[in-house]
């Protein structure tokens, strides 16, 4: 991704107050595009788009839901975007659980309706719509899942992030074959950072009872997910656009971005490596509560995105959860601007980006 293509840009975003559209956000006003938001109240009042002041960084802000397709429609057309990023979703395994409906209403018609305002606004160039690495038909054989592997899911949540790729599918199929809009899928796996305080997620769990010093209870210790920074696949989200804008047609479709394979690791693994950067005591145990099932394998192959796009990973899990633990503690402290070290973590990453495609380009050459 450049600079310079971003640069003045508008850009369209559903979901921007919550965890990945805060940072998405405040990633691209880095870059110097003007951004328009669509979305829910922030559900936390101390969570990425608050604390990091994300308002002020919008050319638009419009607070709906998303299953209002009019009412999308008519702040897409106003917001004039050449792309856009759909984000909002219901995105808990276990509140799908509780509300199934709004679940299949939020996450399927939800961007059913994402896709009508696309295709009535003439200026939308590149869509890309964000779905989850749990949208695949999971048989726990531990492979890696490919983008072109079945679309199942057995929870509601799961179930529903299959659906939405179906429908990605059948309208770049009936709808976008002959047209200039490019319509393209991302699957992206456990994404940790600061500015997430959603329930039943391990990071934010995890921060709430360390910072009481109570024991933080672990469901499934043994399940095995791909942990990765935000970052990570938001970087590769703005690759696969640019991409897009200038390839035209080719490679539409999904597309995985997940971390290397050494970091697809344990919930044990993380609790471990966090609980390790706290100041403060942490204790974990094993919750012995009946939950409901979740799939115990997840991981992903980005042969494609590193292919390409020339997209890989640039943070270790290690170094992933050291920049997370980090944010939650300056937000814990009181005084840190969290706006100005959000934007430094941003700086920081583009360096370490840079750095990683230069060693690249050396490495080459000596070869």
């Amino acid at each position: 991704m450049t600079r310079q293509f971003w640069n003045g840009r508008p850009v369209f975003i559903t979901g921007h107050t919550g965890f990945k559209g805060g940072w998405l956000s405040l990633l691209l006003k880095r870059y110097g595009s003007h951004v328009s938001g669509y979305a829910l109240e922030p559900a936390h009042e101390n969570g990425i788009f608050a604390s990091a002041r994300i308002a002020d960084a919008l050319a638009a802000s419009t607070i709906a839901d998303i299953r209002d397709g009019a009412q999308l429609k008519r702040a897409m057309s106003s917001a004039a975007p050449e792309i856009a990023f759909h984000l909002a979703a219901q995105p808990l395994v276990r509140a799908s659980y509780n509300d199934p409906v709004n679940t299949y209403e939020t996450n399927v018609m939800g961007t059913v309706n994402f896709l009508e305002a696309v295709r009535e606004v003439p200026s939308v160039r590149v869509a890309i719509v964000v779905t989850s690495d749990k949208c695949y038909e999971n048989n726990e054989s531990s492979v890696p899942f490919r983008e072109d592997d079945p679309m199942g899911g057995s929870d509601p949540y799961s179930n529903s992030k299959g659906c939405a790729e179906l429908v990605v599918s059948a309208y770049r199929r009936s709808f976008f074959s002959n047209s200039p809009t490019r319509v393209a899928t991302v699957r992206a796996g456990n994404v940790i950072g600061g500015g997430d305080w959603a329930t039943d997620r391990l990071i934010p769990d995890l921060v709430r009872t360390f910072t009481e010093r109570e024991t933080l209870l672990l469901r499934y210790p043994n399940a095995v997910r791909p942990w990765q920074h935000v970052l990570e696949p938001l970087c590769g989200y703005l690759t696969l656009a640019e991409y897009l804008w200038n390839n035209g047609g080719s490679y539409p479709g999904g597309w995985n971005f997940g971390p290397a394979r050494e970091d697809t690791r344990t919930v044990l693994d993380v609790v471990r490596i966090a609980a390790g950067l706290w100041e403060k005591g942490a204790s974990w145990a094993l919750d012995k509560v009946l939950n409901p099932g979740e799939a115990h394998h997840l991981s992903l192959d980005c042969s494609r995105a590193r292919s390409v796009l020339g997209w890989t990973p640039a943070l270790s899990l290690e170094e992933a959860l050291h920049w997370t633990i980090a944010w939650y503690l300056g937000c814990d402290d009181g005084t840190t601007d969290m706006r100005m070290f959000t934007e430094r973590q941003i700086d920081d990453y583009e360096y370490r980006v840079c750095s990683s495609r230069r060693e690249a380009a050396i490495g080459g050459q000596h070869a």
